[in-house]
């Protein structure tokens, strides 16, 4: 189980990171690309975590789990 950050870089393209990774799992022209890469990342490591950032200040603005992890926040009910 792997998680992985989608973020902008300062070139203008975008990546998909792996958790404290130093370098970047692979690079894209745009933020769809690279969401996609994340996710299937995510799943071929047996699921986990894909963390959006923002383009112009990093912060994370989306976080969802990739099955068949288990989710650290499920919802009640």
């Amino acid at each position: 189980m792997a998680n992985y950050h989608v973020m902008k870089r300062s070139d203008g393209n975008w990546e998909d990171k792996k958790e404290h990774a130093d370098r970047a799992s692979s690079v894209y022209e745009n933020q769809k690309e690279a969401i996609t890469g994340a996710e299937q990342h995510a799943h071929n490591s047996g699921g986990g975590e894909v963390k959006i950032h923002r383009a112009d200040n990093n912060q994370i603005r989306e976080a969802y789990t990739i099955p068949p992890a288990k989710d650290p926040y499920p919802p009640r009910g």
